[in-house]
């Protein structure tokens, strides 16, 4: 199996399949016998969320029965963001599952008791497939770097298309998202989750890069602001990808929001800027559509002006180089001064023409 495990936590495996099983028994009418077996932590995916993948086995009417599940467990102390969004997450999902367009795995049942597993967790359907994994970075090693060129341009294509089913998600569907409080829109409440976050994260010390980001993108606020879904870690390394190249799901809805169709695009830009290639210096993957072609072709499936994408796309490295502050922090890994620093920042600086550091 490809990668390591990233978890942010991981428990005695045993003692969990006897806990899982106990509560399955409630839930699946008829099952005798029921058994959690083959359990196993994702590899080279998975830092924000606890997430264990398992198979319950049981006897029902005589019949030897067998359902591939996976739990996912809120994270209480390895909190990666400040928002909670647990619950949402599930019932976005729902919503997904049922209207079909993006594809998602079949979210089954929710548990709020913290009693069990020490803390709320849902339960959703285990679907066969590969992920392009982060750690070692796909590029360098494994299915993806190893696929020939037509390969990786039908796995670009699927993802891309995919991307752009999120916007066709009506969003009187998904109401639940708004958060009202915090702007009157949705672009405005994503912009006020991001400043938050740079608060959250410069309680320990200040951040005067970011500062400085977070007043330039102010002062360039887009004329273009469509509205739409944000699944919110819009890339290639959160499908699941079948033996022909296809995507089966799209995966990891930890933080959604109403905040507008171009965040997810600018995202995926950015990612995929930096994971498309093994190295700094390196060729691009071919096969990998460039920044252009998955401009176009997002904009000919959504239907929606890509006006104004650069500043999207600084917004999306500032949000990344903020995430990279906290995940470093997460781990007891020390932080320059000035902040992460590297490519993302020189984006930052490019997009805005920010003079950094100051005169």
């Amino acid at each position: 199996m490809t990668g390591v495990i990233v978890a942010p936590a991981v428990r005695d495996l045993s003692v969990l399949a006897s806990q899982v099983a106990e509560w399955l028994r409630e839930r699946i009418p008829g099952a005798q016998d029921l058994r959690v077996v083959d359990l196993t932590y994702p590899r080279g995916a998975g830092q924000s969320h606890e997430t264990i993948l398992f198979d319950a086995v049981w006897n029902e009417a005589g019949q030897a029965r067998r359902r591939g599940l996976v739990v996912r467990i809120k994270p209480t102390k390895h909190t990666v963001y400040q928002d909670d969004m647990f619950e949402a997450q599930y019932r976005l999902m729902q919503v997904l599952h049922a209207d079909g367009r993006v594809r998602v795995a079949q979210p089954l049942w929710f548990e709020d008791d913290p009693a069990l597993l020490g803390a709320p967790f849902f339960v959703m359907e285990k679907l066969i497939g590969r992920v392009a994994v982060s750690v070692p970075p796909y590029a360098e090693q494994g299915w993806v770097a190893e696929a020939s060129p037509a390969e990786r341009a039908r796995l670009w294509e699927n993802g891309v298309r995919q991307l752009g089913a999120v916007q066709s998600v009506p969003l009187s569907s998904v109401g639940f998202l708004a958060r009202p409080e915090a702007g009157p829109d949705g672009f405005d409440q994503e912009w006020d989750r991001w400043t938050r976050y740079l608060a959250w994260i410069s309680q320990q010390q200040s951040w005067p890069f970011l500062e400085a980001v977070r007043d330039r993108l102010r002062e360039r606020w887009p004329a273009n602001r469509p509205s739409g879904l944000v699944w919110g870690d819009a890339r290639i390394g959160n499908m699941l990808v079948d033996e022909d190249f296809r995507i089966i799901a799209v995966m990891d809805w930890e933080q959604p929001s109403l905040g507008g169709a171009l965040h997810d695009l600018a995202w995926w830009l950015v990612l995929s800027d930096r994971m498309h290639s093994a190295a700094p210096g390196r060729p691009h993957l071919a096969g990998m559509g460039t920044r252009e072609e998955t401009i176009a072709l997002w904009g000919e499936v959504t239907g929606v002006s890509t006006a104004d994408i650069e500043w999207y796309e600084a917004f999306a490295a500032f949000k990344l180089v903020c995430l990279s502050v906290r995940m470093l922090r997460l781990k007891g890994r020390p932080i320059p001064a000035e902040g992460p620093g590297g490519p993302l920042s020189d984006m930052i600086v490019q997009k805005l023409d920010l003079a950094w550091p100051p005169p």
